[in-house]
């Protein structure tokens, strides 16, 4: 039996919510729309650790965060995982390839990949100097790339906007040379080139629609021109002083005019990324592949845009954790129903073994995802709860974690203890908190019995097996992870 092409595509920082055919009221995604009603979509998938690092070390390892050992954001740590995705894949036959972003330390680490176009956005270019752009300029595909393109001065942070900024604008250069577009071109170029004797596994990995909100000027337009939703704002959520405001906090009392320029720059990024999704498939078409190739869609993490005014990720709340999973198998190979929405407790995890076993490829044993394919064709559940945590980037030291169970998110701040219970049936958008509702003691007692057993035995001292302990001294990456 032919083995099936494996096209991984994810975007970074982009919402569960921000696709037009899974319901969102403003945003135009027709390629991806196509994805979600001709495949399937998962509709609980979520970011067990969501920020960048964390996140995709779930999708290279088929890891927990507990057994990865990334807890929270840290840069400049070894990513020395001996069993990867593309490591497992090349080693069986497939030829593999990376365009985007990675994110791994040290910078240009394959991790089994055979070749890679990198562009990890504003990561390397952080530091000043001529030496740093040097040095950005050998790690890095598209600066070279968009200096020929636009002039030898160009850099990557020439309109002003920050890597975590919600301030936006268009992009100033022409459309062909915005780092979405290159990572679709990378990527094409991928496929006229590969070996055709083997099957291949290509990973689009888009920088969009993480900050700079940067949209080429069509796609700002679009949005900027129209009314657009409010965020959500729960009856728990504090506004900040606005004079506390920065470009690049967590948390922000923007206007209505700032509200609506990020939400016109953020979704703009996702209707560029989306077309673009457009141009690669037809590219798969194009090269004769596309029936013989799976398609997978999703994000590392979410964008809270202005939420219980909060901004950015790492947070426990739905616009952070919750993000977009779509399989599409254009040629009916695996017999997944068309349209489908699969409500199974899906996380990043899940992606490494679901890829591994579309390909025929055993999963290893260090693997703690689960293949999602029987979740759709059968209903079984994936797992019966998810823990999600992630330690703070900002403010005082604290780990915030969550748990999903049925229809309930438990959440639980260490440094304080605060708790809070949203019923996200009833209340997707977490605008009411139910933890001090006595009607929901038990639920609340029982969650947090469940977490304290998660926790057991974590060198943090968060649980003693039965009890959460708030205060201990928060950590980024585990010494000891589960092994």
């Amino acid at each position: 039996m032919k083995r099936l092409n494996l096209v991984l595509i994810t975007a970074d920082q982009m919402r569960f919510d921000c696709i037009g055919a899974l319901g969102h009221p403003d945003l135009e995604t027709p390629h991806l729309d196509t994805l979600a009603n001709e495949g399937v979509a998962f509709t609980r998938c979520y970011s067990a650790t969501p920020t960048c690092i964390p996140a995709r070390a779930a999708l290279f390892t088929g890891q927990s965060q507990e057994r990865h050992g990334r807890v929270g954001y840290q840069d400049g740590v070894d990513w020395d995982y001996p069993v990867t995705l593309p490591g497992e894949l090349a080693r069986a036959g497939y030829h593999t390839h990376c365009a985007g972003k990675m994110h791994v330390w040290p910078p240009r680490s394959l991790l089994g990949f055979h070749s890679v176009d990198l562009h990890d956005g504003f990561l390397p270019y952080r530091n000043t100097g001529t030496a740093a752009r040097q040095w950005m300029g050998r790690i890095d595909d598209y600066l070279p790339y968009l200096q020929g393109a636009v002039g030898a001065d160009a850099t990557i942070n020439d309109l002003g906007l920050g890597c975590n900024s919600w301030a936006a604008r268009p992009w100033a250069g022409p459309e062909r040379a915005h780092p979405t577009n290159w990572t679709v071109t990378r990527s094409a170029d991928f496929l006229r080139r590969r070996d055709p004797t083997k099957p291949f596994f290509l990973w689009t990995s888009f920088v969009a629609p993480h900050p700079p909100l940067d949209p080429p000027a069509p796609y700002f337009e679009l949005y900027d021109r129209r009314a657009l939703a409010p965020p959500a704002m729960g009856d728990w959520a504090v506004r900040p002083d606005p004079a506390a405001n920065t470009a690049d906090g967590f948390t922000a009392a923007l206007s209505g005019p700032q509200v609506h320029a990020m939400q016109a720059g953020y979704y703009g990024l996702i209707t560029h990324l989306d077309h673009q999704v457009g141009r690669l498939i037809r590219e798969l078409k194009d090269e004769g592949v596309l029936n013989d190739t799976v398609v997978l869609f999703t994000s590392d993490h979410g964008e809270m845009l202005g939420d219980h005014c909060m901004l950015r990720k790492s947070q426990p709340y739905e616009g952070s954790a919750h993000v977009p999973l779509l399989l599409w198998d254009p040629g009916g190979h695996l017999g997944l129903p068309q349209g489908g929405r699969c409500t199974a407790l899906a996380e990043l995890r899940d992606v490494m073994p679901t890829l591994l076993a579309i390909a025929g490829v055993p999963i290893p044993g260090c693997v703690d995802g689960k293949p999602l394919l029987d979740a759709v064709r059968a209903g079984v559940p994936v797992r019966q709860s998810l823990h999600g945590e992630h330690t703070a980037q900002s403010g005082p030291p604290h780990s915030a974690h969550y748990l999903l169970e049925g229809e309930y998110k438990y959440i639980w701040y260490s440094h304080t203890g605060r708790e809070q219970l949203f019923n996200l049936a009833a209340d997707p958008r977490e605008l009411r908190d139910l933890a001090g509702d006595a009607a929901c003691a038990q639920t609340v007692a029982r969650l947090r019995g469940l977490l304290a057993r998660e926790l057991e035995g974590r060198e943090e001292g968060y649980s003693d097996g039965t009890r959460l302990i708030a205060g201990r001294p928060p950590v980024t990456v585990l010494r000891h992870p589960k092994l």
